[in-house]
């Protein structure tokens, strides 16, 4: 096949895949929006949001490792050799014993967490004690929370055994069931439980545990229509279980040091000013937007075909795969990164301000959500790179990789935290994240003998390009509306300044002759003909 052909063929292969992920996690999204936005209305950014924050995230830091990471990425590998080279019975006894496997190893570190939940608090968040019932709130949130663990982890093994199958929209539609729990069951009973002398931020908490329930539920069927069965079985000897524990464990210590960062970040922000927590959690929960539209699809569409290229030893596609990758998540998150720092102030404005949520906490939301936007880009295409380094079982350079920015991680702060507070941390988590893509983009250029990194740049120049006049468009489209803060007023602003950058965007990509655009466009008008 010509050199063109394959490109072409790569980029739409990925495209294709990531756009039925891409169309359930906008979904999710929206619903994980109206969550955030449930939250700010009734508990705005004082002690009871910094309380849910930090409790939500002692869990959902093992959960970033387990669910999301190591584990998922090991077994995906593991199963998708197993499913090619094995007897399906061997596959479903493999299926079988890592459910178990984890099942076990995850109740008890659920059990242990909530008996030492004060302690991880006051690890995590120590300045909370300065305020009176702060640390026996977030104690008793964080008791509650923790089993959100164990579900969303088995949700996102049958998430992954799902992609392998071919399946995309139901496992990542299924991160729609865990906001509608939180929405529904959470909103609803932080209206009712006060009547019960509880606080109603308990009521968000019982929500998200009912939330990860859903979220595993509702693979559940898909899980039974491909012939898998789930039996207690424990077979510490089995091959299988050996290969996802020998590139899990290394792969968790690597993960361990993202988790480590986000410890530290967490506490140099509860010494901040009364809220920080929670304008940092609101504008990287604005982040995860365009990173779960973009990047975590792509990534979910990359790795089942750069784990079989990498099993056939097909080094040169799985090559053309990555940078196919990589091209379509810098052409989303590029132009994605320059909107969120123009339009910072008039969409956290529109989401969040209501009820309890001020017009000072939109300003110091939207600082935090500037910094953030800094390193969009390499938060996408870190969560591309890494699963590559999975599938060539190689797990070392992603580990040291994370290590280093976690030293980086703390110098920057300490330099920066008295002059910029709670931006400090934001512009500190962007600046390691570039660091650790440009690390391993560099070994791993070493490690596979060269991937096409003129077409890369080419493509990062045109989308810098188009994405630099997008940026003019748009600032001048947000100038034009002054400072309103009516419903209607920011509703037409943010609809003119998206608009305005689309636009321009995509008639740039096409004037300076992006191929990838023109493919993209290519299929679309095929697909609008059928």
């Amino acid at each position: 096949m010509p050199a063109g052909s394959q490109k072409e063929s790569s980029t739409l292969k990925v495209a294709r895949s990531a756009k039925s992920v891409s169309a359930a996690v906008f979904l999710s999204r929206i619903l994980g929006l109206i969550r955030e936005q449930v939250l700010a209305a009734l508990f705005g950014a004082g002690t009871q949001m910094d309380a849910f924050v930090v409790a939500f995230r002692i869990p959902n830091l093992l959960r970033d490792l387990f669910a999301e990471g190591a584990l998922s990425s090991a077994f995906v590998t593991v199963f998708t050799e197993y499913d090619h080279n094995k007897t399906p019975e061997e596959t479903n006894r493999l299926v079988s014993n890592v459910f178990t496997a984890i099942f076990i190893i995850l109740s008890i570190i659920c059990l242990v967490g909530i008996l030492f939940s004060k302690d991880l608090v006051m690890l995590m968040a120590p300045e909370f004690a300065e305020v009176p019932g702060k640390i026996a709130l977030t104690t008793s949130l964080t008791r509650i929370m923790f089993p959100f663990l164990l579900l969303i982890s088995l949700a996102a093994l049958l998430m992954g055994l799902l992609n392998t199958r071919g399946y995309f929209f139901i496992p990542a539609f299924a991160s729609s069931c865990f906001n509608l729990g939180s929405i529904i069951i959470g909103g609803g009973l932080a209206l009712l439980i006060p009547s019960l002398g509880y606080p109603a931020i308990y009521g968000m908490a019982i929500g998200t545990l009912a939330g990860g329930g859903l979220q595993l539920l509702i693979q559940a069927p898909l899980f039974k229509k491909e012939g898998f069965t789930i039996r207690p079985l424990l077979d510490l000897k089995d091959p299988g279980l050996r290969k996802i524990g020998k590139l899990i464990v290394p792969a968790i210590v690597g993960l361990s040091a993202t988790q480590i960062n986000i410890f530290i970040n967490t506490n140099f922000a509860s010494r901040c000013a009364e809220g920080s927590v929670a304008w940092l959690n609101y504008a990287f929960r604005l982040m995860q937007f365009p990173i779960g539209l973009f990047g975590v699809a792509l990534s979910v569409a990359t790795l089942p075909l750069v784990a079989k290229q990498a099993a056939k030893g097909e080094i040169d596609q799985l090559a053309d795969t990555f940078v196919s990758s990589l091209v379509l998540a810098f052409a989303l998150t590029v132009p994605a990164a320059v909107g969120l720092w123009e339009l910072s102030d008039p969409i956290i404005a529109l989401i969040f301000q209501h009820g309890r949520f001020s017009a000072y906490d939109t300003l110091m939301t939207g600082q935090a959500l500037k910094f953030y936007a800094v390193g969009l880009m390499a938060y996408s295409a870190v969560k591309i790179i890494v699963p590559v380094y999975y599938a060539l079982d190689d797990t070392r350079w992603p580990v040291i990789a994370s290590f280093i920015s976690v030293a980086l991680n703390v110098i920057i702060i300490l330099l920066t935290l008295d002059k910029f507070q709670h931006r400090a941390i934001a512009l500190s988590t962007s600046l390691t994240i570039m660091f650790n893509f440009l690390f391993l983009s560099i070994i791993l250029y070493k490690k596979i003998g060269g991937y096409p990194v003129g077409r890369l740049l080419g493509a990062l120049v045109k989308i810098g390009l188009a994405s630099a006049v997008m940026g003019a468009g748009v600032m001048y489209a947000n100038s034009l509306f002054g400072h309103s803060s009516s419903m209607s007023s920011l509703i037409l602003q943010v609809a003119t300044g998206v608009t305005v950058g689309i636009c321009l965007y995509g008639a740039m990509l096409l004037v300076l002759g992006m191929k990838e655009a023109k493919d993209m466009v290519g299929a679309v008008t095929a697909r609008l003909k059928k």
